[in-house]
């Protein structure tokens, strides 16, 4: 299994893959965010193809166990649309679950199934009927998807962290984590450590919500994948300061540990529903503002060379 990216529809050449968006949801539910489910198939097939026209070849389904996966509308998806599509096995931060939920569970068994022989077909039976692609194969996981709260990483997200770490070891597939404003980076890296994955297999997600480019530089040192995944989101500050970060890491060497997805998990944000920006703002908005920043090769890296190193099966 080394060497290759498991995507919903089969394992391929990681030169194949193109430009890849480190971070979307096609589908997702989550009592964090009401009203704002991504259930419907074909607003999802529709906003998939104006992300694919954008510039992109495919993207990363980062939605992992109880948020509303539908594995098999993704393997679909693929088939319709020609997007490279990866999904995610895992268990996100407690607050996205009611309280028990999954705790009588064996994670590190059921990582491990989701990535080798399928990913389930529903998250209401995380141990039942497994997903079938349209081909007729068996569906299964790219990627471990676990996630940790503000500086804290409670013991249920530790428990994950472990079976993530299980399930690596295993097989060599990459773990993607989700953190609070890059909190709490340095001890999720040890935790990851002492499970048996090192920083350079891991991709720290909504890293550029604190743009700092000194702490980034530190993360990107140890090995660990940046994602940046914040454009678009104004409140918070300019894409300016974003650029400026980035701008930043890759002088101070470290281009090769960047990641660029969307992360546009909301029913109110996708263009196919109605709603601003869309999942094709990021390739027509904010990919030409890093380019201008960074240049054609150095955003080719993180679009492109990035993502394939990180997808990669491997361990180290």
């Amino acid at each position: 299994m080394r060497g290759l990216v498991r995507t919903v529809l089969g394992d391929v050449d990681p030169a194949s893959l193109g430009s890849l968006d480190y971070h979307e949801h096609l589908f997702h539910a989550s009592p964090l965010l009401p009203g704002e489910d991504l259930v419907d198939e074909e607003a999802s097939t529709a906003e998939c193809l104006s992300f694919l026209a954008s510039g992109f070849g495919g993207l990363i389904d980062a939605t992992p166990l109880g948020l509303g996966r539908r594995p098999e509308a993704l393997g679909r998806i693929a088939a319709r649309t020609g997007a490279t599509i990866v999904a995610s096995t895992g268990r996100h931060r407690d607050a996205h679950y009611a309280d028990g939920v999954y705790d009588d569970l064996d994670l590190e068994a059921l990582f491990l199934r989701e990535l080798t022989d399928g990913i389930a077909a529903s998250d209401s039976q995380p141990e039942g009927a497994r997903a079938v692609a349209p081909d007729g194969a068996l569906m299964r996981a790219g990627q471990v998807k676990v996630g940790i709260d503000y500086w804290r990483i409670s013991p249920a997200e530790r428990r994950a962290i472990t079976a993530a770490g299980a399930a690596h070891r295993a097989t060599g597939a990459p773990v993607m984590v989700h953190t609070e404003r890059a909190s709490a980076v340095f001890e999720l890296l040890d935790e990851l450590a002492k499970e048996g994955v090192a920083a350079s297999r891991v991709a720290i997600a909504h890293a550029d919500r604190n743009p700092d480019p000194g702490l980034h530089a530190e993360i990107a040192a140890t090995g660990a994948y940046l994602g940046y995944d914040g454009a678009a989101r104004l409140r918070d500050w300019p894409e300016s300061v974003l650029l400026d970060c980035l701008e930043k890491v890759v002088s101070a060497g470290h281009g090769d540990r960047v990641l660029i997805g969307g992360d546009v998990a909301r029913a109110s944000s996708w263009s196919a529903l109605g709603g601003l920006p869309g999942l094709a703002y990021l390739g027509r908005r904010y990919v030409p503002r890093v380019r201008d920043v960074i240049g054609s090769v150095a955003t080719n890296r993180l679009l492109v060379t990035n993502p394939a190193r990180y997808l990669t099966w491997s361990t180290a």
